[in-house]
């Protein structure tokens, strides 16, 4: 008999730290956008979480915050440091809190995923553009120094200081899509020849060099966890295999979870970009590598993209490759949609792609997104979701919002 066999989506997980999280169901970070001109948290994003926190959640993790406010990778980020309105902080932590969930914040730094009209020469690691055409949008980055790598370590460090400070329960390193961390890992971005460029065990030094300073600033009964692509899906980039190591290494280390994405801007493969047929049938983008991945480590795993339907999320969890299922577009249009698994594990939701029938339109606005951030923006004023939202509106109110701006690439 399996191990797995009896796992719910009801059954609670014990996680190293010794914190117990109340269900198998995982909130993975979207962009909220809804920081305000200090970037701190607004009302609005607090009303947000207070929403989804009484929807049945287990674990909920926030948008990016950034760690530094001169790297942001988009207009209405939130920025946690020591110029925030830490109370601020505090009742959002308090509202995301409620009915037993359990809150952690995504530390970012974008690197050179930000628009040049936020940052007119941002870091990386290397002097390396972005590619597949996104030259118009994003300025070439200069490398950093080491002690500008040093630095930045330690801002993701004092973030998480007042991340533990202000009463959330836990903090995830984003370490995917092509942000800062993903590019040090990546061969492609990073052709450094000194200590942090090069072989793979350089290249994963700032990760692990930023794992051990958050850490040494949280201790070790706060949970620290990581989102880490399973590969970048492009040529020269960071590999399946790549990735196992990294993993392997991050858990001699003693992180807490592993939730596992894929992609970058310039091949976006957490959109559901380019998704087999076969992948789709089992709602799970990401699924095979995280059973290659299961053989490896022993520390929980979270599967985030394209979980639809009950019966998919318990037969994911009970082949083993995944402990908690990761959920992000589905509770942008249903906040209750835990609960409703909970009670009717037959339970599904259909999603549609939003779509004004113009693809070069959807594209340039990033619709697939934009559509769903203003869902988030009419459930945090309290309005009910529209799930017939038509796509012109969301349209109309990017270019409003952000003129010329709303033609460049967004995160996803």
């Amino acid at each position: 008999m399996s191990s797995t066999e009896h796992i719910t989506l009801a059954t609670p997980i014990r996680l190293q730290t010794g914190i117990t999280v109340k269900n198998r169901l995982f909130k993975s970070a979207m962009s909220e956008q809804l920081g305000d001109k200090h970037h701190n948290p607004t009302p609005d994003i607090t009303r947000l979480y207070d929403i989804w926190a009484h929807g049945g959640i287990g674990v909920s993790v926030t948008g990016n915050v950034m760690v530094d406010r001169s790297a942001l990778g988009e207009p209405r980020n939130i920025v946690l440091d020591e110029h925030s309105d830490l109370p601020c902080f505090e009742r959002w932590a308090k509202a995301g809190t409620k009915n037993n969930t359990l809150l952690w914040m995504q530390l970012n730094h974008p690197g050179k995923q930000t628009p040049k009209f936020l940052t007119r020469t941002p870091v990386a690691p290397s002097a390396i553009p972005l590619g597949a055409g996104l030259g118009n949008a994003f300025n070439t980055p200069r490398a950093l120094t080491e002690p500008e790598i040093i630095e930045i370590i330690k801002k993701f460090a004092h973030s998480a200081a007042l991340v533990k400070s202000a009463g959330f329960s836990g903090v995830q390193i984003h370490g995917a899509h092509g942000y800062l961390v993903s590019q040090f890992l990546s061969p492609h971005h990073n052709t450094r020849t000194d200590d942090w460029g090069g072989t793979l065990d350089n290249r994963m030094r700032f990760v692990l060099e930023t794992y051990r300073h958050i850490r040494q600033a949280v201790g070790q009964d706060f949970p620290v966890s990581i989102k880490l692509n399973s590969a970048d899906f492009m040529k020269s980039g960071f590999t399946p295999e790549d990735s196992i190591q990294v993993a392997q290494a991050l858990e001699k280390e003693g992180i807490d979870l592993i939730e596992i994405s894929g992609g970058t801007y310039e091949a976006p493969s957490m959109t559901g970009y380019k998704v087999r047929s076969s992948t789709r049938e089992r709602e799970a983008y990401f699924l095979s590598f995280a059973e290659q991945l299961d053989q490896k480590i022993d520390i929980p795993l979270v599967v985030t993209g394209g979980f639809r339907s009950g019966p998919a999320m318990r037969a994911a969890l009970m082949s083993g490759a995944t402990d908690m299922i990761g959920l992000a577009r589905p509770l942008a249009v249903d906040p209750g949609f835990p609960d409703k698994l909970l009670a009717d594990p037959q339970f599904s939701l259909h999603l549609k792609d939003p779509s004004t029938g113009f693809k070069t339109v959807d594209k340039m606005t990033m619709l697939s997104i934009t559509w769903y951030e203003y869902q988030l923006e009419r459930l945090s004023k309290n309005k009910r979701v529209d799930p017939n939202l038509n796509a012109w509106y969301a349209v109309f109110q990017t270019v409003a919002r952000m003129g010329i701006h709303a033609f460049l690439k967004r995160r996803a």
